[in-house]
């Protein structure tokens, strides 16, 4: 009886039994999330010498018009990045009143099934920026945009942004990079959540749960 007690005890994600398409699954989302942790505080730099930039030139009376675009541009790419490290890291909102009455074994399946939901979500999403994107179709157009949008009425490739006079398309870049991370995020939950691998605590970050959000 012990030593069958013993042998449940081990986790069945445990180290020397996670398969290899969840390490590389998981390694891939670790990779991220390094990533993330940078342009996080690289972006959040840039949001706050642009503030004090826009300032100083506005008391100096010599306002630099491109300012608010660029933190405007700065915070969405926060946002989005910043959005998809907290779901690998499990900041996100959640709803509890449902779980927190389950049973152990119904709340794990909902938290499963709520992981699930977010890969569904970033697959959808991934499509749909295809869609919008068209890469296909502005390839057939030999990459001329102005082609592109002749032909198919999509504009996204000859709009500007009004005082960087950026191309569009390049900023809009974060919404499909979002998509592919929040994959692999949401996937890496799900696989630590169905025990086919240990819940890694993530380097680098002080939050390790919901108790660090205050």
């Amino acid at each position: 009886m012990a030593s069958a007690n013993a042998s449940d005890s081990v986790p069945q994600g445990s180290p020397s039994r996670v398969a290899a398409p969840v390490r590389a699954v998981l390694a891939l989302s670790a990779g991220i999330l390094s990533l993330e942790r940078l342009l996080i505080m690289g972006f959040m730099g840039l949001l706050v010498a642009l503030i004090l930039l826009n300032v100083v030139t506005r008391y100096a009376g010599a306002s630099l018009y491109w300012v608010d675009e660029s933190a405007v541009y700065s915070v969405v790419w926060l946002s989005f990045i910043g959005g998809s490290a907290m779901t690998r890291l499990r900041l996100d909102f959640a709803m509890t009143m449902l779980t927190e009455k389950l049973s152990p074994a119904w709340a794990r399946r909902a938290k499963v099934t709520a992981g699930i939901g977010v890969v569904i979500f970033a697959l959808a999403l991934a499509l749909m920026c295809w869609l919008w994107l068209d890469p296909a179709g502005l390839a057939q157009a030999g990459f001329d945009a102005k082609r592109f949008a002749a032909a198919t009425f999509n504009f996204v490739y000859t709009e500007r942004t009004q005082t960087l006079n950026w191309p569009s398309w390049s900023l809009y870049l974060i919404v499909p990079i979002f998509s592919i991370s929040l994959f692999v995020h949401g996937l890496a939950n799900v696989m630590e959540d169905l025990g086919w691998a240990p819940a890694a605590r993530a380097r680098g970050f002080d939050l390790g749960g919901n108790e660090g959000i205050n």
